[in-house]
């Protein structure tokens, strides 16, 4: 039972509030009951659960028992620029078992400090200025297979380009390998949405069992990868490669050590298999977002063949407040309790920050379910009151790189066909146990333009 106690004060200090041991109200379903809610009904339940009990409230999920689940943005900063060390990302994360134990979403503290020094590098400059061309490339040619006149589902093809993207900038895949990864990450990106949240079924059970297919997928495309480093190894020309690999097969740590082809392999998996889905999912959302919108898209659609480029930034950034990829911004105590909120929190209690429903708050957005890009153009929001890619040390490295991808694609798709506008009702959260995705695979008519 929860028991209030004083918090240390200064002498002299005015008294501080008390603060309660546990765990704030929250979900009273059973545990196995609101565990199915989280994966099949989450955006509802979520919001139904804050109504109630506001912006801080627990929840219990299977493997997850302790969950608290926060929105308000002080609360979020506090939790996301805590010291590493109190509160982890990595340790216990079920993508851990899916990317591999040295992914940059399964470390902490010092090692990840590590090894995100190297892996920063390739999203920013030259380098990662090189890549538009590649991808507007890469767009038109899945465009030119696009049926036009009627409606079509979006996140497919959306999803090839940027699985595409993501093979030849950042893999430096090319011929029989571009078209063995092409086929196999898919794949294995489906099997691992459906386990990764379902701690109880990762044991490999024979080739047709769930794990056990993901286990030997992700066997090929390591053989895959594996093959790659060597090629760029002996690589003549390797120094002057722009392609992510490249850089990571020639990166030291700080005391010269190079990094190693299992610490390579999994920073690749998590950059294809993060990446991919998210911007491709932010790629549908706005399809989806602009076609219930005529203004805006008109508006979009005439900067764009424009040549400019403020406007899109804006619709990118209103999609991702409006629709955010990523679910939950996770946090786990350590060593000792952690005190939020009010509440002195269990350690290993795992604390949600939670975009959709922060990106919500009236007292934060005007008009919050309104779709108008041009509030990021007239003010930006707080560091935490905006968080599609997290926050702190931290927060998303792909972040640009996943904006220059979506204006690229949005730039070649807007240049060659005219979106149709509609009165259909918009599509429900589709939810892939980290990611969000339109419910209807984000349907737009596109007419080939004149």
């Amino acid at each position: 039972m929860a028991v209030e106690t004083p918090t240390k004060q200064a002498a002299g200090a005015a008294p501080s509030a008390p603060v309660t041991e546990g765990l704030p109200p929250g979900v009273r379903m059973p545990q196995s009951i609101q565990s199915i809610g989280f994966l099949v009904r989450n955006i509802p339940m979520m919001r139904r659960a804050h109504a109630k009990y506001g912006d801080m409230f627990s929840m219990k999920l299977l493997g997850f028992p302790d969950f608290v689940i926060i929105s308000d943005p002080d609360l979020i900063k506090q939790t996301l620029t805590a010291d590493p060390k109190r509160l982890h990302a990595g340790t216990g994360s079920p993508l851990g078992a899916v990317l591999g134990a040295n992914s940059l979403l399964a470390i902490d503290e010092d090692i990840h400090l590590r090894q995100r020094r190297i892996l920063l590098p390739p999203f920013h400059g030259e380098r990662m200025q090189s890549y538009a061309g590649a991808f507007a490339q890469i767009a038109d040619e899945e465009m030119d297979t696009w049926t036009t006149g009627e409606p079509m589902r979006t996140i497919e093809p959306m999803q090839r380009i940027t699985l595409r993207a993501i093979l030849q900038t950042i893999f430096g895949a090319h011929d029989e390998s571009l078209e063995q990864l092409e086929d196999l990450v898919p794949k294995v990106v489906d099997v691992a949405t459906k386990v990764v949240l379902l701690r109880f079924a990762q044991k490999d059970l024979g080739p047709r069992s769930p794990w056990g297919r993901f286990l030997r997928l992700r066997d090929q495309i390591d053989a895959i990868l594996y093959g790659l480093m060597d090629e760029a190894r002996r690589d003549p020309d390797l120094a002057d490669r722009t392609d992510v690999m490249s850089l990571l097969v020639q990166a030291t740590h700080e005391d010269g050590t190079a990094m190693s082809d299992v610490e390579i392999r999994d920073q690749l998996m998590t950059m294809m298999i993060a990446g991919h889905e998210t911007t491709a999912g932010t790629l549908s959302w706005a399809v989806e977002r602009l076609s219930r919108n005529p203004e805006v898209l008109a508006k979009l659609t005439d900067s764009v063949r424009a040549g400019e480029t403020d406007y899109l930034n804006a619709v990118f950034d209103e999609t991702l407040r409006i629709r955010p990829t990523v679910s939950l911004a996770v946090r786990s105590v350590q060593k000792e309790p952690y005190e939020l909120g009010g509440y002195r929190l269990p350690v290993e209690t795992r604390i949600g920050s939670n975009p959709a429903l922060t990106h919500f708050d009236p007292n934060l957005f005007d008009n919050p379910t309104e779709f108008r890009p041009e509030r990021f153009l007239e003010s930006r929001p707080s560091n935490y009151a905006y968080i599609p890619f997290g926050g702190g040390v931290r927060r998303c490295i792909g972040a640009a790189f996943a904006r220059m991808e979506f204006n690229a694609v949005m730039e070649r798709m807007l240049d060659r066909f005219d979106l149709q506008p509609t009165d259909a009702r918009f599509e429900p959260w589709g939810f892939r146990s980290i990611t969000f995705a339109p419910g209807n695979g984000g349907i737009g008519t596109f007419i080939p333009r004149s």
